[in-house]
């Protein structure tokens, strides 16, 4: 089960609003441009995502600037559709566009297609050690921005250690408790 809410910080106080994020939202580009919506004032707005119990998402958008993330468990997110969302390239420290890189060495394209068998079994094995090396590359754990709430009292410390229900917690240490249970 999935919970995905909007959190825009305005001058009189947090303003919350839930959102299905599936049915508007593909990458993180539409998830900014989302938040961006939510706060026609350019003022800071945080997207809460949580997977029961296994992983949570907090991406912070303070108006054009790019979006922050930070993602509690980035293996776990991998496997989920709202997590592939947050986990970029660039969050995840790999340059946009390697799985087609690592795609295309993966063929053998030197005109030999039929080659002998020998040849066969060490491509298998090769693209077997690649497709583990990609699983890999998801660290298990914290990834992100751990300092993305600190001028909203919550430092880095405090964020790593919030587990099960991290998102009514991120809100309570806002101020922002009743608000965020309104959409909840």
């Amino acid at each position: 089960m999935y919970f995905a809410a909007l959190l825009a910080r305005t001058e009189d106080g947090w303003e919350a609003s839930d959102t299905e994020l599936l049915d508007n939202v593909e990458t993180l580009s539409d998830l900014a441009d989302l938040a961006r919506e939510a706060s026609p004032e350019d003022d800071t707005v945080l997207v809460l995502i949580e997977q029961e119990d296994a992983w949570f998402g907090v991406v912070r958008i303070d108006g054009e600037e790019d979006p922050r993330i930070y993602v509690s468990d980035a293996a776990a997110a991998a496997r989920s559709s709202y997590g592939e969302i947050l986990l970029t390239d660039e969050l995840l420290g790999r340059d946009p566009g390697d799985d087609d890189v690592a795609d295309l060495d993966s063929l053998d394209l030197d005109g030999t297609e039929d080659g002998d068998d020998e040849d066969d079994e060490d491509d298998e094995d090769g693209n077997a050690e690649a497709g583990a090396a990609s699983a890999d590359a998801v660290p298990h754990g914290p990834l992100g921005d751990p300092g993305i709430l600190d001028d909203l009292g919550i430092g880095e410390k405090e964020l790593k250690l919030l587990s099960t229900d991290a998102l009514t917690e991120i809100a309570e240490s806002l101020g922002a408790s009743e608000t965020l249970e309104t959409v909840r």
